[in-house]
């Protein structure tokens, strides 16, 4: 071990405030993105002169792991006083000027902490990282400055994702008006780069539609321009608690209102074979919702960047093999209109889980130039 490393019992103090002037009233949780949320806990009739008080840059954590598979731990950065449950630990840094509050956070994101904190836990019917554990976890802790400097350009890329993260909500938006101007309004550029139905471009009455399209285009089914590949069954054996640089595509990585989702990844460590491997801009569609609403029942994403990891193409997630690989956008932007998602829930199937089939996504009929 290097001799920067140093214990972090020697840098901080448990807080036992309590709230027994009951002044304090704005409860906190705890988010799997290591973020303060507002508690959903119903609070009608609790005794609230147990519950912690929290105060700026103190550090909160659940020492219970099992449920969070890490290290459930946020700085709070506020003034204002807020409490939290007595389930949690608080605890603050001695001095400042010796550890960084943020230097100690920017650490606890690592998912080497995580891993750490699961495989020290103990216990027989929860598994506990408790405040001894805590103390003894070993990290490197530079000289102040050093500190500041790491935390500076910390910031700097995280900013710097904030604001890529912004441009891209900006490109989906503008590409969502683009789609609408030229499939649904029909006002693509013609010929002389001038909106084709508001310059008097020739419409015919579709019957199927009920409504009139572009001369010369038709309606189609996606069966028709390709199919739905099923994902594989990887053994449930394999599946790992711990980060790895496979990370299976599931459900779970789907968002609500589209897109994929990369809080909520699931991870393999064994072997796969290589046609069930999924690259950027691959276009795949949940066909498995596990909440009673059908949020993300039928929804799509395109298979985004993800860096060196390997993304598994994995058992309930669907994927189009489609003629040209430039439907995949198309095919994408119209997934994302309301009938789509109206088609799709319409027909689901199951109770407690909802299920589509490749057979139904592949009836559903689209406006095609081709």
């Amino acid at each position: 071990m290097r001799s920067n490393y140093k214990p972090l019992g020697k840098y901080i103090r448990e807080v036992k405030k309590r709230n027994l002037d009951l002044k304090v009233t704005e409860l906190l949780g705890l988010s799997t993105k290591k973020e303060f949320r507002p508690s959903i806990s119903n609070i009608i009739g609790t005794d609230l002169a147990t519950y912690r008080i929290i105060g700026y840059n103190n550090f909160v954590y659940m020492p219970v792991t099992d449920t969070w598979k890490g290290l459930a731990v946020a700085l709070y950065r506020e003034k204002e006083l807020k409490i939290v449950s007595q389930i949690y630990k608080v605890f603050e840094i001695i001095d400042e000027n010796e550890l960084d509050p943020e230097y100690l956070m920017m650490w606890f994101r690592r998912p080497e902490i995580d891993r750490y904190a699961r495989f020290m836990s103990h216990g027989s019917a929860r598994e506990i990282f408790d405040w001894e554990e805590m103390c003894n976890t070993l990290l490197p802790v530079p000289n102040i400055n050093k500190q500041r400097e790491i935390v500076k350009e910390y910031n700097i890329i995280q900013n710097r994702i904030t604001l890529n993260q912004q441009l891209i909500h900006k490109l989906e938006e503008t590409a969502h008006a683009i789609y609408k101007q030229w499939f649904v309004q029909f006002d693509f550029p013609d010929e002389n780069g001038k909106p084709y139905k508001s310059n008097d471009g020739e419409m015919v009455w579709n019957k199927e539609l009920e409504k009139e399209i572009p001369n010369g285009w038709e309606v189609k089914a996606i069966s028709e321009i390709g199919y739905l590949k099923h994902g594989y069954a990887f053994k449930g054996e394999d599946f790992s608690e711990y980060e790895t640089y496979l990370v299976l595509v599931s459900p779970g990585n789907f968002k609500i209102k589209g897109g994929f989702n990369f809080d909520k990844n699931k991870y393999f460590n064994g072997k796969y074979p290589k046609s069930y491997t999924l690259k950027e801009d691959d276009l795949i569609v949940n066909m498995t919702d596990l909440s009673k609403d059908g949020d993300t029942l039928g929804n799509t994403a395109l298979v985004p960047y993800i860096g060196f990891k390997t993304l598994l193409h994995n058992q309930r997630v669907g994927k189009f093999e489609l003629k040209d690989p430039e439907y995949n956008f198309f095919i994408f932007f119209r997934t994302m209109q309301k009938d789509y998602k109206n088609y799709v829930l319409g027909s689901a199937t199951g109770t407690t889980v909802r299920h589509t089939s490749p057979t139904r996504i592949g009836d559903f009929r689209v406006v095609s130039a081709e």
